[in-house]
Parts: C-alpha cells; structure tokens; sequence
C-alpha cells in the first residue's frame, strides 16, 4: 500500500536542467464521431514557467489538456516529459508520471475531509491497515502550510467555499509530487481577493520549478501569471507568443481570426414603459427588501460580491426559491410566482449561474436541452406540442446562434462550454421572453463567444426586452447595463446611472 509522504525532499518527478522543456506535445491529433478535436496540434512547457493555451470554445484546448491528464489517448502524436517519451493511459498513469490536472469542475468529496480528500487512495496505515488520522491531518497541515493555504484539515468539504475547494484541488495535485500541474478555467467562480491568493500560490509553485498550464478566457489574468501564450483555432495550432511581448489585440486575432470592434455593443433604448416592477423582496434569512422597475429595453445590472445574494435574488423572481414576501407586477399586473413554470407563462426566462449544475441535462441531446422549455406555449395547439415546428425552430435557433456541432442529435455534454452556453441561451429565447434574467451569461466563454452573446442581449433590449444582468466582471456589467443596482449581505445598497457608473463606485457600494 502506497503511503502519504509530504515531508521528504525527495521529488520522484525532479526537473532535468538539461532539458530546455518540461513537457512537450507535438502533432497531437484527436477525433471523435463526426468531429476532428485536434489536427497535429502542440505546445512546448518550460520548467517553471506558466505556458497559458488560448482559443474559442470548440478550439481543442480542454481536449488537448485531457489528454495530457489521460482522460483521453491520441490518434497520433507524441508526449515528451523532460525530453523522454511517455504514455498516459489513464489518469493514473499522469499522475504517478507528474502531470496532475484541476478542472473546472472540481472533483471532490463533500462528505469527506480536507485531509482524507487530498490522500484519498494513499492514506498512512498503520501495521494492520487501518488508516492513521493523526499521521494524515499531520501531513495536511504540512503540505498546505508550505502552501500557504490556512485550511483546517480535519474539516468537512461540504463546509467550505468555492475558492477554498480549488485551494484543496491545488493541494491534492501537488501531493502527488506533479511537475505539471494543469488548471482549466481555475477563477471562473473565484471573487477578485480569492485569484490574487491563488495567483500567488502559482507563483510559489513556478519558483519551485513546476510548470503550470493554464487555461482561462479572461485576459487580465492571462498577462498577469503567463510567460508563454499558445493559441488554438478549430483544432489547429495557430502560433505562440511570449507574454511580454503580445498584446490583447493579437491574442484575440489569432483566437478568432477576425479583429473584433465592440466587445460591448451597447444601444441606448430609453422608455418609461415598465415591465417589472419589485416591491419588498425577501427571502428569510438571505435577503430583504429588495426594491426595483425595470423598463422596457433596458437593462439592469445587479452588482456584488459572492455572497451577496444577488444570484438568490434571481432564483425568488424566477420562482426557483419561492420568496417569502414580495410584491411582483408585470405590466402593472400583479402576479404571483411560486414556481418557474408561473414565471415562464408570465413572459421571463431565466439562465442559471452554473450551467453543468442546473443548467444542461447532459445526458439529453441539443434538440431535447433547447426545446424542454418551450413545450408550454406557442408551440402547443389544443394541448399537443407541434414537434416539427419546434424542432425547426430549435434548426433554426442553432444557426443564429451559431451553436459549433455535428447536429442537433448531438448530446450536450460532448459540446464546448460556450456551445453549451448558446444552447441554453436559445432554449430560453425560444419561448419568446419579454423578461430575461441572466446569470454570469458569459462565465466560462471564449472572448469571441461574450461578444456574440453581448451583441445578442443588446439586440433583445433594443427589440423591447426588459434584461437583468448579473456578472462578476467588472467590465461587463459597466460595458453592457443602463442602470447597476449593487448588492451587499442581501441588501441593494445603491443603483448607479451608465454615466455614474465605475469600478470604484460599484466596489465601494459591494463592500460597505
């Protein structure tokens, strides 16, 4: 039985200054039924070094990382770990090689410990096999001590928070000795303080002499902990860039192919007509007293840091989680709604902050996601649903929205995050809102995919839509919104005009 050891100087995976790559992929190509992931792509790691992996959804890099982790194997190509080839079979297999990778979505025991989640498989035993607790809290407060992680380790994961959880999954990788560490999108859920800690922490780790592979579609980040940027295009290899020496602007080039003009295409639709109007908000125990109208073709951003109760706002007006008082009219009718198929028959729609979560039903095709929430009203004649036409709408709603796959038999879970995005975007405008609450509409997405989806909301909101929108970037919520109303501890603390509006002032009200 393998034992836990994170006292030891001993480093089985130990970098060869001889070799000018840690790692290195070259001609990798993947395919899957009906589409070419990877055509002969590559890249090269140095040691201690951040290499950040750059393209559209779609474009092979989670593929390509997957196959570096030995979740899948390539139809050609090779794998080059300090100059010596490698096989990776199976995430085993990269692991006890010194290629650990995080994911998005993190996989980790809630019921269980930090300590028994990061030695899981390997826990101390004693002489009869029992596991030894003591041993192993010891060397859990060792390893994220030298870390710089304050974690208690003899807690519950179920207890912690996001950003806390990534720190386990950073802990775990690094438990296994990984000269390589890969992370897939590793702020997407993180509040600014929480990245500035884990940016730090990778730091620590390129100064160590691991290498990071870092994929991310926030630019910001990606200039600030990268040396080297790789950039991807439907599956091929585009070029790199040393980080010092490229700019925004190339990165999005190469990305997409194309220069991209407005990455906020805001309109300004003024009108007095409301269509929503709040009154008393509340939800016993995480927020009260909301109070708001929005108008017709506006839209309304909804500020605030995690846990400020923006995201639950969401939920009560969608009637996911039933407020506890409220007063709600649409179009000056009072209404009431207890369930999302109230809210969905009075003209809202509502796309979740966690698309994996509760947002795709990933074991369903794109045809089934899109249409499940249009099987109540115009494509329901003397209560049959008309499947041709809503399968053509569904046909057609996948063009618009330029959704990159096979078909629309194709299952969801096989798609991008950003596709996957759009399928759940077209579901909702399918059933022809006349209200859309958005939640981080564009968390997880290429850059050329938020502008897509920033054009499609300013064209809803200029054809008469009344849109909230709630994001954690910044730049977002100050680009797209005429109006931002801030949130702090489950109260609006201020409503800011598109004139007034900065990060500062936003900042200040989300921290009062």
């Amino acid at each position: 039985m393998q034992t836990a050891d994170a006292t030891t100087s001993h480093h089985p995976h130990i970098v060869d200054p001889s070799q000018p790559f840690l790692l290195s992929a070259t001609g990798i190509s993947k395919s899957f039924p009906g589409v070419v992931a990877l055509d002969g792509v590559g890249f090269h790691l140095k040691p201690g070094s951040g290499h950040a992996l750059m393209g559209e959804n779609g474009a092979g890099k989670s593929t390509l990382m997957k196959i570096l982790a030995g979740i899948h194997q390539p139809d050609k190509g090779e794998i080059r770990l300090n100059g010596v080839p490698i096989q990776l079979k199976t995430p085993l297999d990269a692991l006890t090689q010194g290629v650990a990778m995080i994911h998005q979505e993190l996989n980790l025991m809630p019921s269980m410990t930090v300590a028994e989640n990061i030695w899981i498989g390997r826990e101390p035993r004693n002489r009869l096999g029992f596991v030894e607790h003591r041993q192993m809290n010891r060397l859990s407060r060792d390893l994220l001590a030298r870390l710089n992680i304050e974690l208690d380790p003899e807690v519950e994961v179920r207890h912690l928070s996001i950003a806390d959880r990534q720190m386990v999954e950073i802990a775990k990788a690094v438990s296994y000795r990984s000269s390589v560490l890969i992370m897939d999108e590793p702020t997407s859920a993180l509040t600014e303080r929480e990245s500035a800690h884990l940016f730090k922490i990778i730091r620590e780790l390129k100064a160590q002499g691991i290498g990071i592979v870092y994929i991310s579609h926030r630019m910001n980040e990606i200039f600030e902990i990268s040396d080297d940027i790789s950039v991807f295009r439907d599956g091929k290899y585009i070029g790199s860039r040393s980080a010092a020496d490229a700019t925004r602007d190339q990165i999005i080039r190469m990305m997409v192919g194309r220069d991209i003009s407005r990455m906020f295409p805001k309109e300004n639709v003024p009108t007095d007509d409301v269509l929503l109007s709040v009154r008393d908000l509340a939800l016993r125990g995480v927020f009260s007293g909301v109070s708001f109208d929005l108008r017709a073709g506006e839209i309304l951003g909804l500020a605030g840091l995690i846990g400020s109760g923006r995201s639950n706002v969401a939920e009560a007006l969608f009637g996911v989680t039933p407020a506890t008082s409220s007063e709600i009219r649409i179009g000056g009718r009072r209404v009431d709604m207890r369930t999302p198929r109230e809210a969905i028959a009075n003209g809202m729609a509502f796309l979740t902050e966690d698309r994996k979560q509760s947002g795709c039903l990933l074991a369903l095709d794109i045809l089934e996601n899109m249409q499940i929430a249009a099987l109540q009203g115009r494509f329901v004649r003397a209560g049959f649903v008309q499947g041709k036409a809503l399968a053509a709408a569904c046909l057609e709603m996948s063009r618009t929205l330029r959704i990159k796959s096979p078909g629309l038999g194709t299952r969801i879970e096989n798609l991008s995050g950003g596709n996957q995005q759009k399928v759940l975007v077209g579901r909702w405008l399918l059933t022809a809102p006349s209200i859309l609450i958005l939640d981080e509409p564009t968390r997880g997405i290429d850059v050329a995919a938020k502008a897509e989806i920033h054009t499609l909301i300013s064209s809803l909101a200029a054809a008469g839509a009344g849109v909230i929108l709630i994001s954690s970037e910044m730049p977002e919520v100050l680009g797209m919104s005429d109006r931002i109303m801030v949130m702090h501890e489950g109260k609006i603390t201020g409503v800011l005009d598109r004139d007034e509006a900065s990060q500062v002032k936003i900042m200040e009200l989300a921290s009062q």
